[in-house]
C-alpha cells in the first residue's frame, strides 16, 4: 500500500510539472498540429460511441478492448502523413505498429474477436465487477460503462499518442535521444512479446490438464499453483504490464530527441504515458486482488517476488 501510495505521488507530481510546461510551449500547437489533432478527436468521439453503444446492446464491455491496440496505429500514422512523414515520426509510427500487431494477435487468439463483431470473449474482469455492488445496478453499470470504460479509456488511448503529435513539426535532426528511444522501445516489445508467449502456453497447458478431469492442486508444479510463475513471471509478477508501461515511455524519448520539452524533459504530452502508470496501478491491483482469492499461494508469489523489479524469485519449497 506504501509502494502505491509513493508511486502516485511520484507520478501527480511529474503531472503537476508537465502542465506547467504549458505556460512555456506558447503557442502549444501550430495551425497542423491544431488541425491534426481535431481529427484525431473526432476519431476518438466516434470510437467512444461505438464502445458505449454496442457495449450497452451486447452486454458485452470488451468492445474498447478489442480497439485497444488498433486505435493507436491509426493515430499515428494519421500524425505521421500530416507530419510529412519525417524519419522520427516513421519510426515512433512502425514502433507502435508492431505494438499493435503483436497485442492484436495476443487479444485474437484468446478468442477475442468474432465475425459477429460485438461478440467475443469479454474480459473477465467486467464480469466480476458487474456482480459487485454497486455495479448490479444496470443503471450504475451504465455509468460506469460511459465514463470509464468507453470515455476515459478511449481518451487514453488518445493521449499516449499525443508525443508524436507534440514532436510532429520539430526539425531538430536525428540524434543520440533517438537511437535511446528505439532501443528501449525495442526491449520492452521484446519483454511483453516474451511475457506473453509464457503466459499463453502455461494457461493452455493448465486448462488441458484440468479438461483431462484432474484437480487443479493434483497437477504437477508448477501448474497446481494456478498461476504463472514461469520464465520471466518467476521474477516479476507483471512483466506483461512491464513491457506495456515502459514502451509508452520509451516513446516520449522521441520528445526529448525532438527538442520540444522545457528543461529538457518536459513537455504537456508526457501526461497520456502517466496516465496509462496509473490505469496500470489500479489494474495490477484489481488483479492481484482477484487471483489471491482463487489461489491459495499468490500471497507468498507477492511476498517474494516484485511487481517489476527481478530482484527476488519465486520459490515454492
Amino acid at each position: 500500500m506504501k509502494k502505491t501510495i509513493v508511486t502516485v505521488i511520484s507520478v501527480l507530481i511529474i503531472l503537476v510539472l508537465s502542465f506547467l510546461s504549458l505556460y512555456f510551449n506558447n503557442p502549444i500547437f501550430t495551425d497542423n498540429q491544431r488541425q491534426t489533432f481535431y481529427l484525431l478527436l473526432i476519431i476518438c468521439s466516434i470510437s467512444i460511441l461505438y464502445c458505449f453503444i454496442v457495449g450497452e446492446i451486447s452486454r458485452n464491455n470488451s468492445q474498447m478492448d478489442k480497439l485497444w491496440s488498433v486505435l493507436p496505429i491509426i493515430y499515428v500514422w494519421v500524425i505521421a502523413f500530416r507530419g510529412e512523414l519525417k524519419l522520427r515520426l516513421v519510426i515512433y509510427a512502425l514502433l507502435v505498429t508492431v505494438w499493435g500487431i503483436r497485442l492484436t494477435f495476443n487479444f485474437a487468439r484468446k478468442g477475442a474477436y468474432s465475425i459477429k463483431f460485438w461478440q467475443g470473449e469479454e474480459d473477465y474482469r467486467w464480469q466480476i465487477l458487474r456482480s459487485k455492488k454497486p455495479f448490479t445496478n444496470k443503471f450504475v453499470w451504465a455509468l460506469f460503462d460511459l465514463f470509464f470504460i468507453s470515455f476515459y479509456q478511449n481518451a487514453l488511448v488518445l493521449a499516449i499518442t499525443l508525443p508524436m503529435l507534440a514532436s510532429m513539426e520539430s526539425n531538430a535532426s536525428f540524434n543520440f535521444m533517438d537511437v535511446a528511444a528505439i532501443i528501449l522501445t525495442s526491449l520492452f516489445l521484446i519483454i511483453e512479446f516474451v511475457a506473453d508467449e509464457q503466459q499463453w502456453k502455461f494457461q493452455q497447458t493448465k486448462k488441458a490438464k484440468l479438461k483431462e478431469g484432474h484437480l487443479l492442486e493434483e497437477l504437477e508444479k508448477p501448474y497446481n499453483l494456478g498461476f504463472n510463475t514461469v520464465g520471466l513471471w518467476s521474477r516479476f509478477r507483471h512483466p506483461n504490464y512491464l513491457g506495456e508501461q515502459g514502451t509508452w515511455l520509451a516513446l516520449y524519448l522521441f520528445v526529448i530527441a525532438s527538442q520540444e520539452c522545457v528543461y529538457g524533459i518536459f513537455n504537456w504530452s508526457f501526461v497520456g504515458p502517466l496516465f496509462l502508470v496509473l490505469l496500470f496501478i489500479g489494474s495490477s491491483t484489481l488483479g492481484e486482488k482477484i487471483s489471491k482469492s482463487k489461489y491459495p499461494k499468490y500471497q507468498l508469489y507477492q511476498e517474494q517476488v516484485y511487481k517489476y523489479l527481478p530482484l527476488r524469485k519465486f520459490q515454492d519449497d
